[in-house]
């Protein structure tokens, strides 16, 4: 799937952007599920690169998806991409194992402030008001939130200001390198999948979460009901990079963004009655509905920031790669 020729059509862009937003509400909550069940989140994680390796190798041998053939020059563009990528994901799961999915998002939500302080630190310029000030918004709505947090959970917070912090990388270095030009999104997963796996069995061996990881999954399968949450986690992970890049191609990066936040408004209310592990406080309440409001302030800022400049890709920094 490469860049399409002149503009898509109304109904496939909302197709790409509705199914990504779905996708990647979907995903926060199976993970969640996932994790309440099974805590070895780099053993699923590894698990969800070898399903996506496997479904796409596959998906080749029976024709039903082309790409080309691996290069070496390729893979070590991409390694430093996707080594943070996974740094990201799998610090994410583990703070899903202490923070409820509310706070989850807001604290993800502080991603476009590490991204500005730090293409400001690299001389990249101020950014706009508007934008200076949602993101300052999002970042006092998580404090007064964490305040009213009667589930505080340190390690929790810890890793997801962590997985912030990743994110933040991942993102630089993918604006910095280009290294997906050119690269089908079935041809982007591939090799983010073929790459992280060495570097994620290398974790879960280190760790000491392998082999014990296999044999409590193994006693963890013998439950239907895992099982089938399991398995969707899986095709899940397929589905949301699938849509992420989909989305990202039809549409636009600033699409994506403005999609993920959109969707973190739905995933935060619903994250209050969905799998429990949330006591209401107002203070809590308040912080969360400041976040949300700072999250779709930065979509409108950045929004109007693109319609200003409508010959050129304004550089957008916050293109979420999951979940």
């Amino acid at each position: 799937m490469g860049l399409e020729a002149g503009e898509p059509s109304s109904f496939l862009s909302l197709s790409s952007a509705f199914s990504y937003g779905v996708a990647s509400m979907a995903m926060v909550f199976v993970n969640k599920a996932v994790i309440m069940q099974y805590v070895h989140s780099m053993t699923l994680l590894t698990l969800q690169q070898l399903a996506t390796a496997l479904f796409i190798h596959f998906g080749q041998v029976l024709g039903m998806s082309k790409r080309k053939d691996l290069s070496i020059a390729t893979a070590k563009k991409l390694l430093p991409v996707s080594i943070f990528y996974n740094a990201n994901v799998a610090f994410a799961l583990a703070s899903l194992k202490g923070v409820n999915i509310p706070m989850y998002i807001a604290i993800k939500r502080l991603t476009p402030l590490a991204v500005l302080v730090s293409g400001f630190l690299r001389g990249k310029g101020k950014p706009s008001t508007q934008v200076s000030l949602s993101v300052v918004c999002t970042a006092l709505g998580v404090l007064v939130a964490a305040l009213g947090d009667f589930s505080f959970d340190l390690y929790g917070y810890s890793m997801a200001l962590i997985s912030v912090f990743f994110q933040t990388m991942y993102l630089i270095l993918v604006e910095k390198s280009g290294a997906d030009d050119g690269l089908s999104s079935m041809e982007l997963m591939f090799y983010n999948s073929i790459l992280s796996i060495p570097f994620l069995f290398f974790i879960i061996v280190a760790t000491g979460e392998f082999p014990h990881s296999l044999s409590v999954l193994s006693e963890k399968t013998a439950s239907a009901s895992f099982s089938v949450i399991l398995l969707i986690s899986l095709v899940m992970g397929i589905v949301l990079n699938y849509t992420m890049f989909w989305c990202t191609i039809v549409n636009s990066a600033l699409t994506t963004t403005i999609v993920g936040v959109l969707k973190g408004v739905g995933s935060t209310t619903l994250g209050f009655v969905v799998l429990g592990g949330v006591k209401v406080h107002a203070l809590n309440v308040t912080g969360l509905v400041i976040n949300t409001f700072g999250g779709v302030w930065y979509s409108y800022a950045k929004y109007t920031q693109k319609k200003k400049l409508p010959r050129r890709v304004a550089p957008d920094e916050e293109l979420h790669p999951h979940k």
